[in-house]
């Protein structure tokens, strides 16, 4: 690890002026992604901004019914909420199945939408890597991808986004504030994370100089009958494979509203938007999940180690959709 400055911030508008002041500056929350990056010596910054010990820790709700989230929220506080456990059951269940116990406790909401992919190539400094350095090459491709992505990729990189809490997210529309020294702006998250095309080392919409400072969710009545279910190789601790946020309502028989986003699939949380529209109106049916499930993995491509992710994910979908509905919680 090689050296660096380090500085602690006690407000927003020091945390952007510190980090405006050094192009190769990173902030410091949870450190559960970023202080591993540097051990392996992926991530070489000149200068550490700790923001710890800045006001953004607060869970609030908006007038509209949604919750604005700080982004200095613990994993662990926003999963226990009671706000988030009643009205967003998928965000709650998204972050439990998202890391360990001593993880969650240390893990920001900000952080989670910053951490990088888990590809074992990109944490492997002696194989060539997009994420790493542009350029070098994608030695995943024609590697092993059992992990790999089957929607999104580019043949600079096919690596997947490990966030659980963000594919919840995703699905509840939620949008990220950000702050710099030229003021306040909003992204919506379905757009703040990049699909690689030929630029696989720039992963969010984030500019170097901009902070998060909260997520916000909207009030949506469907998320209160939600579920977040995710498939892994190991029950503890470990990546999706494949994972579903789903959100559905059932008047007489028929879906009146519906949100489905996927995770470990994808560059990025992926919002499914073709099996929303089949889904919307149908009769709420195995047959109807099924064509929900084919229209969304339409597109998908695997790499040959992965190519059981593409039924893995329609079975996903079908068993999650089937679980609210007879669960009685859709209807």
């Amino acid at each position: 690890m090689k050296s660096f400055s380090y500085v602690a911030v006690s407000d927003v508008e020091d945390a952007v002026r510190a980090i405006a002041a050094e192009p190769n500056a990173k902030f410091l929350g949870g450190g559960t992604n970023l202080v591993d990056l540097m051990r392996e010596s992926v991530e070489s910054p000149d200068a550490i901004v700790d923001i710890t010990r800045l006001p953004l820790t607060a869970i609030e709700e908006l007038p509209d019914g949604g919750i604005r989230i700080g982004a200095l929220v613990r994993n662990s506080g926003l999963a226990a909420h009671p706000m988030i456990r009643a009205r967003y059951p998928m965000l709650s269940q998204a972050i439990l199945h998202g890391a360990s116990a001593q993880l969650r406790n240390m893990a920001t909401v900000g952080g989670n939408l910053m951490q990088r992919t888990r590809c074992l190539y990109f944490y492997d400094s002696a194989s060539p890597c997009n994420k790493r350095e542009q350029g070098s090459g994608c030695a995943a491709i024609g590697g092993f991808t059992r992990g790999h992505a089957i929607l999104g990729a580019s043949e600079q990189c096919i690596a997947t986004n490990p966030s659980d809490m963000a594919v919840a997210l995703v699905a509840l529309d939620a949008v990220v504030e950000v702050r710099s020294e030229h003021g306040t702006r909003r992204i919506p998250l379905a757009d703040f994370h990049r699909l690689p095309g030929g630029t696989p080392h720039i992963e969010t919409e984030l500019a170097p100089d901009e902070l998060i400072t909260a997520v916000e969710v909207p009030g949506l009545p469907v998320a209160a009958t939600s579920r977040y279910r995710k498939v892994r190789d190991r029950a503890s601790y470990a990546f999706a494979l494949v994972s579903v946020a789903a959100a559905m309502e059932v008047r007489d028989g028929r879906v009146n509203a519906v949100r489905l986003a996927l995770g470990g699939v994808a560059p990025k949380p992926w919002r499914a938007h073709p099996a929303e529209e089949a889904l919307l109106g149908a009769p709420a049916t195995e047959e109807s999940f099924g064509r929900a499930a084919d229209a969304v993995l339409a597109s998908a491509v695997g790499q040959g180690d992965n190519d059981f992710k593409i039924e893995l994910a329609r079975r996903t979908i079908v068993a999650t959709l089937r679980r609210l509905l007879t669960d009685g919680s859709a209807a």
